[in-house]
């Protein structure tokens, strides 16, 4: 009888052991009895009773990434494009995602791809290339609101890769190649234009500072002519205030008229203005001179010898 209850007891402990259920962080277990849903255990610690509850599901709570595989989508304008997506979401409620569709994550992997279609089909070619982010936000706002009865919480979906034909491909790398081809036209173009403008640009200023630097050496030339031409004056007035004061008599002055007589006959002027005080005194000089005999430098004349006559009677 002993052995019958240690057994028993035994095979209670090892029933024990063997339902205790541990759960994991981010973690939770979707728990029916007599197959109804029971309830969710979180992270812990937990006893399941034997032959009668049960574990569902056990669904993480972490987000989660679907990488879809390349779909071929049809544009508006006809052209078949190979484009696969990737979906971040995560579980919000554990029992909707357990009894809300069969297989929720190939629910939602097709429902990405139809929705793709769907959006991508009403745009050209040009607006799905450089539309990624309207793409992107169409299909995040669809995918969430579908994915609410499965207890799916869609945060993003991403475009991953565009792959349009072969043919497309080749146009486009043309295209690409024209396009670089004419901006580089046009940066050299540019350059050249602000080249030719920053030289006339020089080329002007340096005309400026030639002629202000010509008008400056004018002006200081004048200014030294003038001022050269002050000081003569001056120096010729403060002479003659000298002699004044000095009280030179009137021969020292006439001596000084005769000296600046000179002077202007030894230049280069084809006419020369005597004043008629200086003819005067030259005129009185002469007839000084030739009454006197004094100043006067011509030798006398010699007289001629006159010819004899021949005595025609004494021959």
């Amino acid at each position: 009888m002993k052995e019958i209850i240690l057994t028993v007891l035994g095979v209670l402990v090892l029933l024990l052991l063997f339902n205790l259920k541990i759960v994991p962080h981010a973690t939770e277990y979707v728990i029916e009895r007599l197959g109804k849903f029971k309830g969710r255990w979180s992270a812990g610690l937990h006893l399941l009773i034997p032959f009668i509850d049960r574990i569902s599901n056990k669904v993480t709570l972490k987000e989660q990434v679907l990488d879809s595989r390349p779909q071929p989508v049809i544009t508006k304008d006809n052209v078949t494009m190979q484009i696969d997506t990737v979906v971040y979401f995560k579980v919000f409620d554990p029992k909707l995602f357990t009894y809300g569709a069969v297989s929720p994550i190939s629910a939602l992997e097709n429902l990405t791809a139809t929705t793709l279609r769907n959006i991508v089909g009403e745009l050209e070619l040009d607006d799905t290339l450089t539309s990624r982010d309207l793409i992107n936000g169409r299909m995040t706002e669809i995918l969430d609101s579908a994915t609410d009865q499965w207890g799916i919480k869609v945060n993003r979906v991403e475009l991953k890769n565009i792959i349009p034909p072969s043919e497309i491909q080749n146009a486009m790398e043309k295209q690409m190649k024209a396009e670089r081809d004419r901006r580089e036209t046009l940066l050299e173009a540019e350059g050249h234009k602000a080249a030719v403008i920053t030289r006339a640009e020089g080329d002007k200023q340096a005309m400026i500072l030639a002629a202000e630097g010509e008008r400056d050496a004018r002006i200081a030339r004048a200014e030294g002519e003038a001022k050269a031409i002050y000081l003569a004056k001056k120096a010729e007035a403060d002479g003659l205030a000298a002699l004044k004061e000095a009280g030179v008599d009137e021969a020292v002055l006439e001596i000084k008229k005769y000296e600046a007589l000179v002077a202007m006959s030894n230049g280069r002027a084809s006419k020369i203005i005597v004043p008629t005080d200086a003819v005067n005194m030259t005129k009185s000089n002469v007839i000084f001179s030739e009454t006197t005999g004094l100043g006067d430098t011509t030798a006398p004349a010699v007289d001629a010898k006159k010819p004899q006559k021949q005595d025609v009677c004494c021959d």
